[in-house]
């Protein structure tokens, strides 16, 4: 069975909230992704899915995943179908409170605005 973009976006917040409390899952998490994934989700990820984990630095206020590059050839309708899409982006730390107070991102707001 494929996974759907439900399904992945269900994992990715499992994922971000078990890593953000479980040092021994963060660790497994960044060594081997898919075993990891695999773990909390209780399905297997295709070896073919590329996944790169980055740990936030507490040294920024923010990480900041780029979106991939757009072709300057598209026109304006195919422009705001792509800005318009929707997609899980890891956004790290920057959530109400967190810059505000400069102490940790709470998991449930990170957790539940990471695509938004």
């Amino acid at each position: 069975m494929s996974w759907t973009a439900e399904d992945v976006e269900k994992a990715y917040r499992t994922v971000s909230q078990k890593a953000a409390v479980d040092k021994a899952f963060r660790a497994r998490l960044l060594a081997n992704p898919h075993e990891a994934i695999s773990e909390v989700a209780g399905r297997e990820v295709p070896a073919s899915f590329k996944i790169k984990v980055i740990e936030n630095d507490p040294a920024y206020h923010m990480t900041l995943v780029l979106p991939e590059m757009v072709s300057e050839d598209l026109s304006d309708e195919a422009l705001s179908k792509v800005a318009g899409g929707v997609g899980v982006a890891l956004i790290v730390g920057v959530c109400a409170g967190a810059i505000d107070t400069g102490g940790p991102c709470p998991v449930d707001v990170c957790a539940g605005r990471a695509g938004r």
